[in-house]
């Protein structure tokens, strides 16, 4: 029986996922619903000793069934040594990989309030962090944060060893492809797109000037399990196409 279509969706599950390849027993931290696909795929295929939890106050396993205790002084500790490796949003993301998540306009008299700094601090200057933006565009993508709440390389720099120490943005995801900061000056550089995407869609989706190699290649397919995992096991709803549409 032929296998239908692989979806944009299910391409931003597979590149979600890889950001937690090989991360060891570390706590994921998926905010949004296809990095909480993702993280759930990672665990059943390639990163086994990922820990997962309920959102709450448990660490859970594959089916959802508590497996411990995390209270939140627990959780402060995997932050601050290190342990976690959260997928957060970004309402405004810059050249640096600075996030901002508080505020739109001037902080004196913003032109819209939002969530707050919230931890975004503290998780970009003592864990892994990477971003999930479900719809790529300038006002996403822009030269400059109104705020600074995730901490960016330039930034990060700025502040000093202490600062730098930890800090790491392993990848940017979003509908229109993946991105990373492995560049001399820690620039947003696009490292694939996805299926049906061009480089110029990306260049006019983005504010500011991004680091594009020659031939960019194409976000990598899933494999027929991890499809099926998707399809069956994980999404069998299709959540997922409710927040990236194909």
């Amino acid at each position: 029986m032929r296998t239908r279509t692989v979806t944009r969706a299910e391409y931003c599950v597979i590149a979600c996922a890889e950001a937690w390849r090989d991360n060891g027993e570390v706590l994921a931290g998926p905010m949004g619903l296809i990095p909480s696909v993702g993280a759930r795929l990672a665990k059943r295929t390639f990163s086994p000793g990922l820990l997962l939890t309920d959102g709450e106050a448990m660490i859970v396993g594959l089916d959802g069934t508590p497996e411990g205790w995390l209270p939140y002084r627990q959780h402060l500790t995997m932050v601050t040594g290190g342990k976690r490796h959260v997928m957060m949003g970004a309402s405004q993301i810059d050249r640096f990989g600075n996030q901002n998540i508080s505020c739109i306009g001037d902080w004196d008299r913003p032109a819209r309030q939002l969530l707050g700094v919230r931890g975004a601090p503290v998780n970009t200057l003592n864990n892994p962090v990477s971003y999930w933006v479900p719809r790529h565009s300038p006002r996403v993508f822009v030269e400059r944060v109104d705020m600074i709440c995730g901490v960016g390389y330039d930034s990060a720099a700025a502040a000093g060893p202490s600062a730098a120490r930890f800090h790491r943005i392993p990848r940017v995801v979003t509908d229109l492809g993946v991105f990373d900061f492995a560049t001399p000056d820690h620039s947003m550089r696009l490292v694939s797109l996805h299926p049906g995407v061009t480089v110029d869609r990306v260049r006019e989706a983005t504010g500011f000037a991004l680091a594009i190699a020659d031939d960019v290649p194409d976000t990598r397919e899933p494999t027929a399990e991890e499809l099926r995992l998707i399809r069956e096991v994980i999404d069998p709803a299709g959540t997922r196409d409710r927040e990236v549409r194909s």
